[in-house]
């Protein structure tokens, strides 16, 4: 009779992925180095280290009212503050495009580095830039952030009235945004889109596609999850001979706790008021108010209510484990994204072996955890690799080009 693996065993023998950590914004704007202590962040390399992470996807987030006028000049210094960071630790950073960079990192004990837009109004409306942004190594993008682009609508402002929105969900331009994704092999992310988009990318991809920091619906009532229809739709993206995508955990507190959830909109006119107070100090002061004030004002206010327990979010992956199948689940934390609103036990990449301890005392298996862990992602990645090898043979215009038909 075989031994059976320990926790800590299946974490060690996992390439673990996380798709989503919001660090470079601390790169850039706070001199953050990924050697520093956490200073009451989520993530650093010993962190990292000790919670056997493989590789990280970090995001390239571009506040859109600050960076008004210039998203490409801010997602460009993003960018760069990733480079930089893997320029200054080569014994422990791997920069990776590729699963096979993943796999190579894993073999060689460091952490592989890569990045995914948070965002399609990064791109300003240009197919040039998308191309430009991957042949810097971006390998996913989220169509939209919490604001609707022109071509994409977000589930962020998709009640607002004040806001223009697409007739179905994605125009012609967003049509082929998804098609030059899929074309180039850039992971397409409907984390944030409205439902409608959400719809519209599964009729127009020819790849899988990947919710990269996204939860259930059925569990905590929040825009930002996923139905149960929809967390299907996602298994069953791509086309006739594909696996299926993949939906990638966020860990924030508001998205996998409906009574934190609950608690945090009943207390969100007061930290309004609080925040829009500061705002008014500095304009008094003909000062931009840094964004910095801004998310440690709204910290504190979220500091009051008490951090769900861990098996809220094991709760959320055993959903989608079970709705979606076991195949399309993964880990998209937010670190460095939510604030420090994280379930109990949960600050850093270090405390991602309790994530798989909680999983195998329900009763899933190593295989299990090793798909849960970053194996699911690892397939997903590869199918639209192939799937880009195939496009790019078939040369076929774009959506918006003349068809031969069109006489």
């Amino acid at each position: 009779m075989t031994k059976a693996l320990t926790p800590e065993e299946v974490q060690r023998s996992a390439i673990v992925i996380d798709t989503h950590a919001d660090t470079p914004q601390r790169f850039v704007d706070e001199g953050y180095d990924l050697s520093d202590p956490l200073n009451g962040g989520n993530f650093n390399l010993d962190s990292a280290r000790k919670g056997n992470l493989g590789a990280e996807f970090f995001s390239i987030w571009v506040e859109p009212e600050a960076n008004k006028g210039h998203y490409a000049r801010r997602t460009l210094i993003l960018i760069d503050s990733v480079k930089q960071q893997v320029a200054r630790h080569p014994d422990a950073v791997l920069f990776a495009t590729s699963p096979a960079d993943i796999e190579r990192a894993h073999r060689e004990h460091k952490l592989a580095a890569l990045m995914g837009i948070e965002g399609g109004h990064s791109i300003e409306d240009s197919l040039a830039l998308l191309r430009q942004y991957y042949a810097l190594g971006v390998r996913y993008m989220t169509l939209t952030w919490a604001n609707s682009n022109g071509w994409a609508d977000s589930s962020g402002d998709i009640d607002d009235p004040n806001v223009p929105h697409t007739k179905e969900g994605l125009n012609e331009f967003g049509k082929d945004v998804v098609y030059e994704m899929n074309r180039l092999g850039m992971m397409v992310d409907i984390s944030h889109v409205s439902d409608r988009t959400f719809y519209r990318t599964l009729i127009i991809t020819r790849a899988p596609i990947i919710a990269s920091h996204s939860g259930a619906r059925a569990l905590c009532d929040s825009p930002r999850n996923m139905t149960d229809d929809m967390l299907r739709a996602i298994a069953n993206s791509g086309g006739p001979d594909s696996k299926g995508g993949v939906v990638q955990v966020n860990f924030y507190s508001a998205f996998i706790s409906q009574s934190y959830r609950n608690a945090l909109k009943a207390m969100q006119p007061e930290a309004d008021k609080a925040v829009q107070a500061l705002k008014d100090k500095y304009k008094a002061e003909g000062k931009e108010t840094p964004q910095a004030e801004i998310e440690k004002l709204q910290r504190q206010y979220a500091d009051r209510i008490p951090r769900p327990p861990l098996s809220d979010l094991i709760d959320q992956i055993d959903h989608i484990a079970k709705v979606a199948g076991i195949d399309h689940v993964g880990l998209g934390s937010d670190f460095d994204g939510v604030n420090g609103q994280l379930p109990q036990g949960i600050d850093s990449p270090a405390d991602l072996p309790k994530i798989t301890a909680a999983l195998m005392a329900r009763g899933y298996s190593p295989e299990d955890c090793r798909k849960i862990l970053g194996g699911n992602l690892l397939r997903v990645f590869r199918e639209v690799e192939q799937v880009s090898r195939q496009l790019q043979a078939e040369n076929r215009p774009r959506i918006t080009s003349k068809q031969p038909f069109d006489k």
